[in-house]
């Protein structure tokens, strides 16, 4: 069994406007909440919220919410809390709390149940659609985006060498932990076989990146994590995994005249629970 990573949220922050696109993209695709009809404040989970800085942004669009950020990681809730906890300018209020993104179940009704690059880290999440659809308001609203790049070079290249002789005693299958993630088709499927209309689409974002060996320094903040999670505390294994991995990806991301490009393919899925 894996262990759980550790984060750090500064490092995650890096390219922080190409991380939180994605999420403004599906906050503009998810439909009216009931509480606009039915004149009372909406109430909204963030499954994964890590440091909370996404989480904000949805009391941007719905200014007198009760907003609750729901992540494992005590590094991601100690910023989030100190960032973002509290009353909103518009008159709401956002909170955050420890919880399992694999055993979280709705505690109260919720308008809005959605979870931004998070899901990734949940090999069962999907049995987990029934539960939270259950924890919906009539006419509430499931939303997530999943990376789905786990074939490219940069996550490619990482699980091949966690698996060479010099690396797999200790890291074993930490660069392989992504396979769950299911096709765009099969989200539509089983959020439509549960009674939902469904909005389900890909998009793939040529990031253009900048700084020295900017993939490596994205991967430290997501897919790296598990791997610096099992290696903490051999500071000079670290450097020799990181000297190795960084080489490839020069290879597979060779900087161009304006910078690296990073294609990245994402997964959106919008179910609406209707009246």
């Amino acid at each position: 069994m894996h262990s759980a990573p550790i984060w750090d949220p500064q490092q995650y922050l890096h390219h922080s406007s190409h991380r939180t696109r994605p999420f403004l993209d599906l906050l503009a695709r998810i439909p009216e909440l009931p509480a606009a009809k039915e004149g009372r404040p909406a109430r909204i989970a963030d499954i994964g919220c890590g440091p909370g800085n996404v989480t904000a942004l949805l009391a941007e669009r719905w200014p007198d919410a009760h907003i609750t950020g729901f992540d494992l990681s005590r590094e991601m809730l100690e910023l989030a809390d100190k960032e973002h906890a509290g009353t909103t300018p518009g008159g709401g209020w956002l909170d955050f709390r420890r919880a399992d993104a694999a055993h979280w179940t709705p505690d109260e009704p919720y308008d809005l149940i959605v979870s931004n690059a998070a899901l990734q880290w949940v090999p069962n999440h999907p049995e987990s659609f029934p539960i939270w659809l259950d924890g919906l308001t009539t006419g509430g609203t499931l939303a997530f985006q999943v990376p789905a790049n786990f074939t490219s070079p940069s996550h490619a290249l990482l699980g091949e060498l966690c698996e060479t002789p010099q690396w797999r005693p200790r890291l074993a299958d930490q660069g392989r932990r992504f396979v769950h993630i299911l096709d765009a088709t099969d989200y539509l499927g089983r959020l439509t076989d549960l009674g939902c209309t469904a909005d389900v689409w890909e998009t793939v974002y040529s990031q253009l990146l900048q700084g020295e060996d900017p993939v490596l320094d994205w991967v430290k903040g997501t897919a790296l994590r598990p791997v610096l999670t099992a290696l903490e505390g051999d500071d000079e294994a670290v450097a020799e995994f990181l000297s190795q991995y960084r080489d490839l990806l020069r290879k597979a991301y060779p900087p161009g005249p304006h910078g690296t490009v990073f294609p990245f393919r994402r997964i959106f899925a919008i179910a609406h629970k209707e009246y």
